[in-house]
């Protein structure tokens, strides 16, 4: 009994063999005429797809013309040499006790200016301080073309009046008719960027906005301001330092720590000095910003490209869908 059941099992086996090459061939004719059969419906739809790829390229020409040019201003930054930590740096070992009771920072190298600059010009105060300096706003938010005969700004007189300065928004709380500065530090960090190599250190901030001149002249007033904030914080640093120093030297008359602290005055007596005479303090230019010529963004071709592509596959799949809809 079980050898004939073992014979029917191989017999099976063959007879599943010998079939299987057809059912596969019917299973390939079933898919050709499946594709040949889309492919009619895709023909017999050809004037869906044209007629709708077009409606989307010419509503793609219409929307990239309707986009304005974008220029991108930008410019290389070295960190600063900082000879006055490098003198620090020498008395770190020898003064480090006496300086942490004076509280006075002597890391010397450790201090990473460059990086702390970058966090600052980055931050929400910075921003708010820029904006309210140079009047950026109106630039910021209203604009809305440039006019390159007149090198003038456009502004949108539903949003801004410029001759009366007047904001004429109409929003929704919590945003209010003049733009805050939170709203307005969200829209600049679109078109602000500040970036560091690796390798270097260089600096690049670079600025996009509708005018060349605008981009160039905030790119400009950015690596002053960084330059002048670092500046003023290392100077009141030092002040302070020299006068806690003049206040320990009055309460002791150990001569060595009395030559000790007025060493210390001496290494903060030149962080004054050096930010007294250094205008690009922690940053110095390399290659300044200029006027671009040549628009960033946006890029036209690629948009009609894009809104084509997107009109074929959209005509497409309503033609097949159709297809479907009509086999049921």
């Amino acid at each position: 009994m079980t050898d004939r059941q073992n014979n029917h099992d191989v017999n099976d086996k063959v007879q599943y063999v010998a079939i299987s090459p057809d059912m596969f061939q019917a299973q390939n004719s079933d898919d050709e005429i499946d594709l040949r059969k889309l492919w009619e419906a895709i023909w017999r739809g050809k004037w869906v797809i044209i007629v709708v790829t077009a409606i989307f390229a010419v509503a793609s020409v219409f929307y990239a013309l309707s986009l304005p040019n974008i220029y991108k201003s930008e410019a290389l930054l070295a960190p600063a040499d900082s000879d006055q930590q490098g003198g620090l740096a020498g008395l770190t070992g020898q003064f480090g006790g006496l300086a942490s009771l004076a509280g006075v920072n002597l890391g010397g190298g450790k201090t990473d200016k460059t990086g702390m600059a970058l966090e600052i010009i980055r931050s929400r105060e910075f921003f708010s301080r820029f904006a309210r300096k140079h009047h950026i706003l109106p630039d910021l938010m209203a604009t809305e073309s440039w006019d390159l005969i007149s090198n003038t700004v456009v502004y949108n007189k539903k949003i801004y009046i410029p001759e009366n300065d007047q904001w004429l928004r109409e929003v929704k709380p919590p945003k209010q008719v003049k733009p805050s500065m939170q709203e307005a530090k969200k829209v600049f960090d679109k078109l602000f960027s500040v970036d560091q190599t690796a390798d270097l250190g260089m600096v690049t901030i670079s600025v996009q906005h509708i005018s060349p001149f605008v981009a160039k002249q905030w790119v400009d007033w950015l690596a002053e301001d960084i330059n002048l904030v670092m500046k003023i914080r290392d100077k009141e640093e030092a002040e302070r330092s020299i006068n806690y120093l003049k206040s320990q030297i009055a309460k002791t008359n150990v001569v060595e720590q009395q030559t000790l602290l007025y060493q210390l005055i001496d290494e903060q007596a030149k962080t004054l000095m050096f930010a007294e005479v250094r205008d690009e303090y922690v940053f110095k230019t390399i290659d300044p910003a200029v006027v671009e010529e040549l628009k960033f963004k946006p890029k036209r071709a690629l948009i009609v490209i894009l809104g084509v592509l997107l009109g074929g596959m959209l005509s497409t799949v309503i033609v097949l869908i159709r297809y479907f809809l009509s086999q049921n």
